[in-house]
């Protein structure tokens, strides 16, 4: 970050020097780069070579600014998986396509670039004021969470005060020029620049708003089938591990009532059939968990102890079950990984996971739920692997905050 700080403030000032140096005022139909270079190189050649020159310069410009571009459809889609996971964007945001980088998250940053694009008519100077806006409100956001988060480790960080301070004088400056460019710009595209990024910010708390009614509404679910009491057999030990014999995996997120609905849905489903069962989760690293070794190590634990359960209650069903986690930013990845494994220690594995079905699906249901499931289920399908998902029915009612959750107990 030093060097780039160096690069960039050598890059400006020099180019704001040069403009000093040579006088270079604003020419119609010419950016001040091209001003100024047709000065310097008419300076020392004629006028053909000195324009060829020019254009050459022009040019390496446009090709270092495409490079750059593709930053956004590198960092842009990263950003929303990272949103994803924290349940501000869709959950099929977090999904990494097979190339690498997010697939929705390309076309989403695609598609907006080119409803930007028709919007302004490409005229720049809109796009110049609705890029600063953005780019000003981002640093802005940057330094203030900085600031929060020196505050907040004050007690531990012993030199908590001079980041602070560093932080906080960043703060000021992007802060200042934020709110002058939004004022002075505002009847310039200004407006624009306010009105779609707040729609973004509100369409973020609309589905975080829902992740957290549907969320709610789970909970009487896990407490009536976390509360199921379960005691080993003492008549009927657990069976030794049979690698050979048919083995139900079950893909858990927590030990909640979607992992245990699934595995008694199993059971009822296949009576005497799996003598094995395998647990298989991973700990997401979210915007929560990433904040020190401390608490990644707890995430561990806690998805550890999670699957302990799962282990005994599998064990009170009279299955062998043993269990595989691992912890990562890219649940798909992480899963595919672990399916496999347990794919290859137990050869006649069929792969189960919980699937939400609400009562009156409309759109913002299908968008937000059920991608995981189907997303895994067909790459393990292309690698020859079986996997079913288990439907979990949700009754909400239309107003998603008076949502409730009827869990099909009887019929297990």
């Amino acid at each position: 970050m030093i060097y780039m700080a160096i690069s960039l403030a050598f890059t400006a000032s020099g180019l704001l020097l040069c403009y000093l140096l040579n006088q270079v005022s604003p020419e119609t139909g010419k950016t001040l780069n091209a001003s100024l270079f047709a000065k310097i190189y008419g300076g020392f050649f004629s006028g053909d070579l000195a324009y060829l020159l020019v254009v050459v310069t022009l040019v390496t410009e446009a090709a270092i600014l495409l490079v750059a571009a593709q930053a956004g459809f590198i960092d842009g889609p990263r950003v929303l998986s990272n949103m994803a996971i924290d349940s501000w964007v869709p959950h099929r945001f977090s999904h990494l396509s097979d190339k690498l980088v997010t697939q929705y998250g390309v076309w989403f940053m695609g598609l907006a670039s080119l409803g930007f694009l028709s919007y302004t008519g490409g005229d720049v100077r809109l796009l110049v004021v609705m890029y600063s806006i953005n780019v000003f409100l981002t640093f802005t956001l940057s330094q203030l969470g900085m600031c929060k988060h020196w505050w907040e480790v004050k007690k531990q960080q012993r030199s908590w005060l001079r980041k602070f301070l560093v932080n906080g004088l960043g703060l000021s400056f992007t802060g200042i020029i934020l709110i002058f460019t939004v004022v002075i710009k505002f009847a310039e595209g200004g407006w624009v620049t306010l009105l779609v990024t707040s729609g973004f910010i509100l369409l973020c708390y609309i589905v975080r708003s829902h992740y957290d009614h549907v969320r709610d509404a789970l909970k009487s679910l896990d407490e009536t089938l976390i509360n199921i009491p379960f005691h080993p057999d003492l008549k009927n030990p657990v069976p030794a591990k049979n690698p050979g014999a048919p083995t139900a995996v079950v893909i858990t997120r927590d030990f909640d009532g979607i992992g245990i609905h699934s595995l008694l849905g199993i059971a009822r489903l296949f009576p005497n059939h799996f003598k094995n069962v395998v647990f298989v989760s991973v700990g997401l690293i979210d915007s929560g968990k990433f904040k020190g070794l401390s608490e990644i190590e707890n995430l561990r634990r806690s998805k550890e102890e999670d699957l302990k359960s799962f282990v005994d209650f599998g064990n009170c069903l009279g299955w062998y079950a043993e269990y595989r986690c691992s912890l990562g930013i890219d649940l798909m990845e992480e899963l595919e990984k672990l399916c496999k494994s347990v794919a290859q220690e137990f050869p006649k594995s069929v792969f189960f996971a919980g699937k939400l079905v609400f009562q009156k699906e409309n759109f913002l249901a299908r968008l937000l739920h059920n991608h995981t499931p189907h997303t895994l289920q067909q790459r393990l399908q292309f690698e020859g692997l079986e996997m079913m998902v288990l439907p979990i029915r949700v009754f909400i009612s239309s107003r998603i905050s008076h949502g409730d959750v009827k869990a099909p107990v009887s019929r297990l």
